[in-house]
């Protein structure tokens, strides 16, 4: 009788060992499926720093300029002023700027934002599911996306005014053609 218990005890774990697999094997070997220049991006859904809550199907047809960045980030810092100017200049022709906070309290993004003076469209991340499906690794992270919802261009690190106007004007170009 106990040979029988210890055949029956091998066939279920065998059992269960092959359930398991085919459950926990695809997700192991599907890579991560972050976006590049070409693909599409993913369709997140954040809050917006006033509580509304936001999703990018929602800006379909617009040119976007999304950018991952944090508070106690020295270059994103740097670049504030840079992405503040674009916005001014760009968002009458149907392109906005999107500050996407990596993971920091709403009261510490109002109160950085308050004091660089910025005005642009500002989401927060604060369970970084944004950040994981973008793939973001360091700060700051842009990623430039045309109306149709592909990639035109990822800049990691800091992005200057010139390479700002530079990216949006190709962009919009290729968007009027």
């Amino acid at each position: 009788m106990g040979k029988r218990n210890k055949i029956v005890q091998i066939a279920i774990l065998a059992v269960i060992l092959i359930i398991g697999g085919y459950a926990i094997i695809p997700s192991l070997l599907k890579p991560n499926e972050v976006p590049v220049v070409g693909s599409t991006v993913p369709n997140i859904k954040l809050q917006e720093l006033n509580g509304d809550v936001q999703s990018l199907s929602d800006y379909r047809g617009k040119t976007l300029v999304l950018n991952f960045w944090g508070t106690w980030c020295e270059p994103c810092k740097r670049e504030m002023p840079a992405m503040q100017s674009a916005w001014e200049k760009w968002k009458d022709k149907d392109v906005y700027i999107i500050g996407i906070n990596y993971g920091e309290d709403a009261l510490v993004v109002s109160n950085f934002i308050q004091k660089m003076g910025v005005h642009f469209p500002m989401w927060l991340d604060s369970k970084k599911t944004a950040a994981k499906a973008f793939g973001i690794r360091p700060l700051p992270t842009t990623f430039f996306v045309q109306p149709d919802g592909k990639v035109h261009a990822i800049k990691q690190g800091e992005v200057t005014a010139e390479e700002l106007d530079a990216y949006l004007t190709q962009m919009t170009d290729a968007a009027s053609s």
